[in-house]
């Protein structure tokens, strides 16, 4: 029986939908089978010269078992779409699945799908799954194409979290590489999404439906290589940050903020790589890279290739040491060492260990009596030189010796106060909010020193702001990057609920993912203090929960933070 995989079928993954068959067998999907095509907002492929539904003839009505050319035996549709179906099959006659897809002849697309895939054939490079053939035949059009029982797609691997640097880093190589020398052949991709790449067990990128899948679909572009290079850019963007680089959720991936913009990944999450941040942002940004370096935007995936072998080599992470396994005995296989006698234990004779004979020789009595004296005369040198220390520390002087108090202990033991940490400028942080802005007027009254003076946030109807956001804070602007071992927050009206955040950016970080947690707490008075001092240019106290205040809403308000190293 054929394997299931989930690298059988590479055309329906539409925003992340889940598939017609994912029930029954999540393993076998493509990213979607649904029966319209709606594409993630955003993506590459709004670009679509597909005919209207009226002119699309339905798909054709198929079933399990039917064969294709008395070799190819249908065994499980997994799209059904647009007038085309995709199925697993297997080939019967070298007795491996298969994955097929199956168009009227009298559909629109039917003669550029067969161009397509024939001159996807063509191309030959491992670095694709391979079209193995396309044929017209009684009134049907079909392709056959690979099956990778042992790939997983990138929609899968994402699920999980983002990918470490080095498999972003192998990912944007391997496929940038792949589909310039795609573009080199005058062939295009036009639909690279998540569920379009696949990660074989060996740690190989490989992509599926080169030019086939745009051509079942109708999609066309002005400009392809800007498209798919944008494509790989958005690629790499998510596997650093698991989100999609545009407003709308797609391919099981949340969006950024609306009104943000595109910001760089690595001001979306902490951690990123600065590297890939600005190579994702070189083939994304239309009008030009990340404004911190000013390189030129990678409008094709050969210059993007290019500006990958031009980095720095990103190195797998170490393996983690583990301790070795207690020492077992082993057995070895020939003879009879390690094996149990077929003798009855009985007939064992124990080996018995003859101790070696004392020196009982005239030479070796002289040499026990030599070391004997030899001890004798160390023991007695110890002795004398002991006694005449003891004798000339009583003949000193009368002199009472001085006694030592804590104030005369060494000062280089003394425990160092933690220093104050200077706060340069601070300013209120609600980017999750509607108008990006929390009370700014006092927020000076949170490090000026006054107990009495303070700075609160918006009134809310739950301690949880009303389940508006996550939360709200202010960050404080150290100058430069500092050492802070604590941070401690005073607030009025009841226990608050709080987080402390740093980051050693030179720029503020535009959502709170992009500072690294250090400590948290809940009460009045709290000491946020992190495992080790850290080093930071931007601290962020950040509040998740609030008290009930006197009018009703549910506000927190902050009096003093003091800062120490």
């Amino acid at each position: 029986m054929a394997e299931r995989s989930t690298a059988a079928v590479d055309v329906a993954d539409n925003s992340g939908d889940e598939p017609l068959t994912a029930k029954a067998d999540a393993a076998t999907t493509d990213g979607t089978a649904q029966t319209q095509d709606a594409e993630a907002p955003g993506s590459q492929d709004e670009a679509s010269g597909a005919e209207g539904p009226d002119a699309v003839p339905a798909s054709p009505d198929l079933h399990s078992g039917h064969k294709l050319a008395r070799r190819y035996r249908l065994e499980e549709c997994v799209t059904r779409l647009d007038g085309f179906s995709s199925w697993r099959a297997v080939d019967e006659k070298l007795r491996r699945a298969v994955g097929v897809h199956l168009l009227p002849a009298d559909h629109p697309r039917a003669r550029s799908v067969l161009a397509a895939a024939r001159s996807s054939a063509l191309l030959g490079d491992p670095r694709f799954v391979q079209v193995l053939d396309a044929v017209e035949e009684n009134d049907l059009v079909y392709v056959v194409h690979e099956w990778l029982p042992d790939a997983t797609e990138l929609t899968a691997l994402l699920a999980a979290g983002p990918l470490e640097a080095h498999d972003a880093y192998q990912l944007v190589s391997q496929i940038s590489q792949a589909m310039a020398a795609a573009h080199r052949e005058g062939l295009a991709h036009l639909r690279l999404t998540p569920g379009a790449v696949l990660r074989t067990s060996t740690g190989q990128y490989r992509i599926r439906g080169l030019a086939v899948n745009a051509a079942l679909r109708g999609i066309t572009a002005d400009q392809p290589l800007r498209t798919d290079t944008e494509a790989i850019g958005a690629l790499l963007y998510a596997a650093l940050t698991r989100r999609w680089p545009y407003e709308s959720d797609a391919y099981g991936l949340s969006g950024l903020p609306k009104d943000l913009g595109l910001i760089p990944p690595d001001q979306v999450r902490a951690g990123v790589h600065r590297g890939l941040s600005e190579l994702a942002m070189r083939a994304l940004a239309n009008d030009g890279a990340t404004a911190s370096r000013q390189e030129q935007p990678c409008t094709t995936p050969d210059e993007l290739a290019k500006a990958v072998a031009a980095m720095p080599r990103i190195l797998p992470p170490e393996p983690v040491f583990t301790a070795p396994p207690e020492y077992q005995r082993t057995t070895y296989q020939q003879g009879t060492y390690g094996r149990p006698s077929a003798r009855p234990s009985s007939a064992t004779q124990p080996v018995i260990a003859v101790p070696p004979p004392p020196l009982q020789s005239r030479t070796g009595k002289a040499l026990k009596w030599a070391v004997s004296a030899l001890l004798i005369a160390a023991l007695g040198l110890g002795s004398w030189q002991l006694a005449e220390t003891v004798l000339n520390r009583d003949n000193d002087s009368g002199e009472p010796t001085p006694t030592q108090t804590a104030d005369d202990g060494d000062d280089n033991n003394a425990v160092e106060p933690d220093k104050p940490v200077t706060v340069a400028t601070a300013q209120d942080y609600d980017p999750l909010g509607m108008d990006g802005s929390e009370k700014p007027a006092s927020i000076k009254n949170t490090y000026d020193g006054d107990a009495s003076s303070y700075w609160n946030t918006d009134g809310y109807y739950s301690a949880d702001f009303g389940k508006l956001k996550e939360g709200v804070g202010v960050v404080l602007d150290l100058g430069e990057v500092q050492q802070v071992g604590n941070v401690e927050v005073s607030f009025l009206g009841g226990s608050t609920s709080v987080e402390l955040r740093t980051t050693e950016a030179s720029s503020l970080p535009q959502l709170p993912d992009g500072f690294t947690k250090a400590a948290k707490g809940s009460g009045t008075n709290v000491a946020l203090t992190p495992d080790k001092p850290v080093q930071a240019r931007y601290v962020l106290v950040w509040l998740t929960k609030l008290p009930l205040s006197d009018d009703g809403n549910y506000r927190g308000k902050i009096s003093d933070i003091k800062i120490t190293s």
